[in-house]
């Protein structure tokens, strides 16, 4: 896979590394919250140059109503006990269950992964509601690496929607009840924009 990127002029690490965890918690409606930590991962490029390679990305295709149609965007997914493609993630998920681990009471686990090509690629409003996510509160995080690309969130049955900007190692964790009662989205976006790989990491049964 060859895409062409532009690199973050802020984040210029030799070796990429993680910062301390410092970001704000958004406390929404319903039990929801959100934490937002923009940069935790500085050196970030150094990752999405590995991410952009041939890790086993593939195109999926979905039912909608009538006709098969593809899904905008490539997908991976990383298990427990898969070796995951950068030493960086090893250690992200590790921080984040050292960090999280007391208030989630169990550890991150699978790493899924979402790479958007350029702007025509999305995720449709959704919330992670297979498994236990459905029934009770849980968390996933979520690391970005490359082009900045809006995280949008809205509570269920509609409502004002959230923006947060995501890209070049942000951090972003939607906790408590947030995939019963809210729902999150990647738009697509006219404007020219690199790509951008989104790592999930979730806990076991969560999807």
């Amino acid at each position: 896979m060859s895409l062409a990127h532009q690199p973050s002029i802020w984040d210029l690490a030799d070796e990429p590394a993680l910062t301390p965890f410092a970001g704000t918690r958004h406390h929404l409606n319903r039990g929801a919250w959100v934490d937002h930590l923009p940069g935790w991962v500085s050196g970030s490029d150094a990752v999405l140059e590995v991410l952009l390679g041939d890790i086993g990305w593939r195109a999926d295709r979905r039912q909608m109503y009538e006709r098969e149609v593809a899904v905008p965007r490539l997908l991976r997914w990383y298990g427990g006990d898969e070796v995951l493609p950068h030493p960086l993630l090893g250690r992200a998920r590790a921080a984040l269950n050292a960090h999280y681990g007391p208030e989630l009471g169990e550890p991150f686990v699978s790493a899924g992964m979402c790479l958007y090509r350029d702007g025509r690629d999305s995720v449709a409003w959704h919330g992670d509601r297979i498994g236990r996510g459905r029934s009770v509160d849980t968390m996933v995080a979520i690391v970005s690496f490359g082009s900045p690309r809006p995280l949008m969130l809205r509570p269920v049955g509609g409502g004002e929607s959230i923006r947060f900007p995501l890209g070049h190692g942000d951090l972003v964790v939607m906790g408590g009840s947030c995939q019963r009662t809210w729902e999150h989205c990647i738009p697509k976006t006219a404007r020219a924009v690199g790509p951008r790989v989104s790592v999930q990491f979730r806990p076991r049964g969560v999807a």
